[in-house]
Parts: structure tokens; C-alpha cells; sequence
């Protein structure tokens, strides 16, 4: 044993030795690159791309250890020709990189930041209530607005097009932000993360018919939830309905009641909800003992 481990170290100690300072900053560079790129992909639906490529891959290994002579010659022409199925499918992802690159764009990298916080239930009880609020008093008024509550899908290309707020989740804020005259009341805001992502961001529209009484807002809610599995809600500006958009479905007219319950339901999981359940009722039993 104690062979081993000497002849282990001295192995160690040749390879350190024998590396120099160019293939270090080979390393750094190529580490660098690596991790721009994947920060970039993070923020668009292009790393579920790369989770279903990722997931291929396993498969393909798979038949091919089994001997599936048929399903692994189905993956080989897949795999054969996979930079051009690279290019053609991270298309725009790979422009808006080298676009990145070209106007310098580096604070995107953003190493140190704290995106990922966790949310409680309770916090997030309080944003659509907050977001209901909003919207039930811009209804009122009759003010028109669009709010974009992020899922699990990315949406780092609707946020690009519009102006960082980095605001908590408020009724106040939203509502300032949709004043009339208020320099991006025009445009849909983002919320991911339980904050208040951006304002003023450009939504793709449907290519489906809608009802001629509704707007360009609700074409564009359409949209984008027909591209992203986010739920968007909408004042319209002409009646004051509020409606709400999910899963390429519009749901018309909604109330106050079914308006809240729509977003906390959106906003928690359901395993989230049993889970909090759960500990309510533990809470309770060792209260009562």
C-alpha cells in the first residue's frame, strides 16, 4: 500500500511538473468560454434543448450496449450530423452569444449572483396576492397592463427586450409601472424568481384567431404562452377585463377570486402544497400534545 501511494505521488508531482503556463491559460480560456456560453443558454428555452440532446445521448448508449441493431443505426444519423442539428436548432441562441461578445457584453455573467434565492410559500402567497391587487385595481380604472409570471421555461429573450427593474414583488409598483403615462406602461413586465424582473418587454403574438373584440395585449398573452409555459395576465384597457393566458388557453373575464387562485396555484406546486400542509397538521398534533 505504501508503494502504491508513493509511486501515486510521484506520478502527480511529474504531471504538475510537466505542465506549463500556456496550457494553464489553455485551460482558463477554455473554461471561460464554456461558462459564458452555458450562462447564456441558461437564461432561454435552449437548455431544455440540451437536456433532450443530453437525454439522446444516454439513450443511444443505451440500444447500443443492448445490440439494438435498428434503433441504434436511428441514433447514429442523429448523431452523425449533429453540429449541423446544433446550428439549426440553437440558431438564435448562438447569435444572441456572439452578438454578446461583439457589444462586450460581459456583466451578463453575473458570477456572484444570488438569482437562485429561495422562495418560501408564504412569500409567495403574498406576490399574488399583490399581483391580484394590481390588477384588480388597474381593472377598475380601466388601465391596461400585462404581467408575465416566469414558469420553468427560461424567458431570457422576452426579459432582453425589455428594461431591468430588479423590484420586489408590490401592488404599487406594478401599478406605476402601468400608469399611463409612465415610460414603460407600454410593454409587459416579467416576474421570475418571486421578483419583478423587467418592464417595457416585447411578446411574441399568436398566429391564431382570436376574437375580434380583444386587443394586441391579449394577442401577445397568447403568444406567449403558446412559446413558454409562463402564465400572463391582462387588464384590457378598453373594459377593464382581466384575463388570464396559460398553456395556449385564454380564460376570459375572470373574477377577483379566480384570478388569485390562478396565480397561487401557478406559483406553488402541488407537492409544495402538500408538503406545507403536512407540516401544518405535525404542527398542530405536537401543539396539541
Amino acid at each position: 500500500m505504501v508503494i502504491f501511494f508513493q509511486s501515486l505521488f510521484e506520478n502527480i508531482i511529474k504531471l504538475v511538473s510537466s505542465v506549463k503556463w500556456n496550457d494553464i491559460l489553455d485551460i482558463v480560456v477554455v473554461t471561460f468560454v464554456l461558462y459564458y456560453f452555458i450562462k447564456l443558454f441558461r437564461q432561454t428555452r435552449a437548455i431544455n434543448l440540451v437536456k433532450g440532446f443530453v437525454l439522446l445521448g444516454v439513450c443511444y448508449l443505451l440500444v447500443s450496449a443492448l445490440n439494438m441493431s435498428t434503433s441504434t443505426y436511428l441514433f447514429s444519423r442523429i448523431f452523425n450530423d449533429i453540429v449541423i442539428v446544433v446550428i439549426l436548432l440553437f440558431q438564435p441562441e448562438i447569435r444572441h452569444a456572439v452578438e454578446s461578445v461583439g457589444r462586450g457584453d460581459f456583466k451578463k455573467l453575473n458570477i456572484f449572483s444570488t438569482h437562485s434565492t429561495k422562495v418560501t410559500n408564504e412569500q409567495l402567497r403574498a406576490s399574488a396576492s399583490h399581483i391580484a391587487k394590481a390588477a384588480c385595481d388597474m381593472s377598475e380604472k380601466k388601465i391596461g397592463a400585462l404581467i408575465v409570471i416566469e414558469g420553468k421555461s427560461p424567458v431570457g429573450e422576452i426579459v432582453s427586450t425589455g428594461s431591468t427593474v430588479d423590484s420586489v414583488v408590490s401592488a404599487e409598483v406594478i401599478k406605476n409601472i402601468f400608469f399611463p403615462k409612465a415610460p414603460l406602461h407600454d410593454g409587459a413586465i416579467v416576474i421570475s424568481n418571486n421578483r419583478i424582473h423587467s418592464a417595457g418587454c416585447i411578446l411574441p403574438l399568436t398566429s391564431n384567431e382570436i376574437s375580434k373584440d380583444l386587443g394586441t395585449r391579449h394577442r401577445a398573452a397568447l403568444g406567449m404562452s403558446e412559446h413558454y409555459d409562463s402564465l400572463v395576465v391582462v387588464v384590457s384597457e378598453e373594459t377593464g377585463m382581466i384575463s388570464v393566458a396559460q398553456d395556449s388557453r385564454l380564460m376570459k373575464n375572470i373574477s377577483d377570486g379566480e384570478l388569485i387562485e390562478a396565480i397561487t396555484n401557478f406559483l406553488i406546486d402541488e407537492d409544495e402544497k402538500e408538503k406545507s400542509i403536512s407540516r401544518s397538521k405535525r404542527r398542530k398534533s405536537a401543539d396539541e400534545k
